[in-house]
């Protein structure tokens, strides 16, 4: 198994980070220390304290930032990393983004959004969760009250997940959906033809969608509850602030 990382995202309401990094390079250390942890620094922290020794990076929009880190990366996390290129980052949406990462989840994955700031204990709940035939299972936040944005999802204890869209009445969600997942080898070619249906319908659709496909192709999609944990995918400054308080926990 090895560590996915989408990184490929813009990221514009994070400007002016942005304008020269892409998201997952924004600091989340204190403010005023330009050179601190990212959030891809978290991450492949988190890959490392789990045991995973390879990590693939899906990277685009300022990719150059992500490329001159990578040999100061591997060698701080004692990771081999791979740089897979998305060529529509900027155009189209991470459906597509996933999907060119589909060749790593041959190896089985633990995918993460490069935005997201979050505990180990993350990591280490999929994998507790793993065996039972189980494929894919998605970090849920059962403790969080939910709104509009947020990415919902409906679990039925015996079907696993029936819905998941941030077009939903939060009152109908049985949580939100953080940002990781695992994803066993055996689920890569199945997922990578949903996210191909996904974004060839819609290139502007979110790679849960492709698990939405899959769900509707009669495909049993899990969860693993995280507990009351702290963590935040940053989208804004009020997010990348809320970030900072929370990285400095971990």
């Amino acid at each position: 198994m090895i560590g996915l990382v989408l990184a490929a995202g813009a990221g514009r309401r994070l400007r002016p980070y942005t304008d020269t990094l892409p998201k997952a390079l924004v600091p989340v250390g204190p403010e005023g220390q330009e050179d601190s942890i990212t959030v891809l620094d978290l991450t492949l922290g988190n890959f490392a304290e789990i045991g995973l020794t390879e990590v693939a990076i899906i990277v685009g929009y300022r990719k150059e930032a992500v490329y001159e880190r990578r040999e100061a990366l591997e060698a701080k996390y004692g990771v081999k990393i791979t740089l897979i290129d998305n060529d529509k980052a900027e155009e189209w949406n991470n459906a597509y983004s996933l999907w060119c990462g589909r060749d790593a989840l041959k190896d089985g994955v633990i995918l993460a959004n490069g935005d997201t700031v979050h505990p180990v204990s993350v990591e280490k709940t999929l994998l507790a969760a793993r065996g039972e035939g189980k494929k894919i299972i998605l970090a849920l936040d059962t403790v969080k009250s939910l709104a509009d944005e947020e990415m919902k999802v409906v679990v039925d204890p015996e079907k696993g997940v029936r819905k998941i869209t941030k077009l939903m009445d939060p009152a109908e969600a049985t949580g939100e959906y953080i940002g990781v997942t695992l994803i066993e080898g055996d689920a890569a070619a199945e997922l990578g033809d949903a996210l191909k249906t996904v974004w060839e319908t819609d290139p502007q659709q979110f790679y849960e969608h492709g698990y939405q496909e899959l769900v509707n192709r009669g495909f049993k999609i899990d969860v693993a509850p995280i507990g009351e944990v702290a963590w935040v995918e940053i989208d804004n400054h009020e997010d990348l602030a809320r970030g900072r308080e929370i990285a400095c926990r971990y």
